[in-house]
């Protein structure tokens, strides 16, 4: 109770241990990263087996977001406790294993340290409240699921979904806007991309975006209201577009090259929770309405 006191009363103690612990969530996220798609694929490749009525695949070691420990990809070497230290470890080992020295990538520690910085931002913002509690888990939810996207092009079910059933549990006490805007929010989110997509593909006879994108425009929408969506559309597509092409450019790749839209629509999401009505407002006065 006096550690709940601490925390509820002194806003420095409040940001230090929240920063902490969302380094170690960040930690915890980069596993997700890793592991999260290969448990996908190999949970497919059963279904299809399955499906085609094939013999089932010799049984594999574990293999989950628990087990087995983490491990160097190079050489096998167990990464012990201590050399599992958000930040403190790979500063400590400069970026190389402790067995075979070969480089540890740069992503490991930055996402550590985006995680606590979000994380510290989130419990300055909105103090001690459950609103700051709920935050962070939806912080750590979009963190997660756009590196995913990144990499593998992929929104999980498994974290969109729970995310989206979050957000309209915390509404229901009215945490950031009202039960009914946030279930209006949902489906007008989903159902905003998924007439795009259709809209695109009868055009040009190509699928512009997943269905990952439709689902986590309407975990946003369940979050934040329709309130939020025109706000999040907007920034996202014209960061996309920006991006999009500086990275086309950099990759000397072809317009034609898919890109991950989701890490766009979470960061937009991201600001349109905390900022939109300020960003609303000024871009209405500014625009003499």
């Amino acid at each position: 109770m006096q550690a709940i006191y601490i925390l509820a009363n002194n806003t420095l103690a409040l940001i230090i241990s929240t920063t902490l612990i969302g380094l170690l969530i960040g930690s915890f996220i980069n596993v997700i990263i890793y592991r999260l798609p290969k448990m996908m694929q190999r949970e497919w490749r059963e279904q299809a087996r399955e499906i085609l009525e094939l013999p089932a695949e010799t049984h594999a070691a574990t293999f989950n977001l628990v087990l087995p420990n983490s491990s160097c990809p190079h050489c096998s070497h167990e990464i012990k406790p201590w050399e599992n230290i958000p930040l403190i470890s790979y500063l400590f080992l400069r970026g190389k294993c402790s067995s075979c020295k070969a480089p540890i990538s740069m992503r490991y520690p930055l996402v550590e340290l985006a995680c606590g910085l979000l994380s510290a931002f989130i419990a300055w913002h909105f103090g001690f409240t459950w609103q700051a509690g709920a935050m962070l888990l939806l912080t750590w939810g979009l963190l997660a699921m756009s590196l995913i996207d990144v990499d593998h092009q992929l929104l999980p079910d498994s974290l969109v979904l729970p995310l989206l059933w979050l957000g309209l549990i915390a509404n229901n006490f009215g945490l950031f806007t009202s039960l009914e805007d946030a279930l209006l929010g949902a489906i007008a989110g989903y159902l905003s991309l998924w007439s795009v997509y259709w809209l695109f593909k009868l055009v040009t006879g190509k699928e512009g975006m997943g269905y990952g994108d439709f689902k986590l425009l309407a975990m946003l929408g369940a979050w934040g209201g329709w309130q939020v969506l025109p706000l999040t559309i907007l920034l996202s597509s014209l960061v996309g577009a920006v991006l999009g092409l500086i990275m086309l450019r950099l990759r000397n790749a072809e317009t034609s090259t898919p890109i991950p839209f989701g890490p766009y629509l979470a960061i937009a999401g991201w600001i349109a929770l905390l900022w939109g009505e300020q960003i609303t407002s000024g871009y209405l006065q500014i625009a003499g309405f």
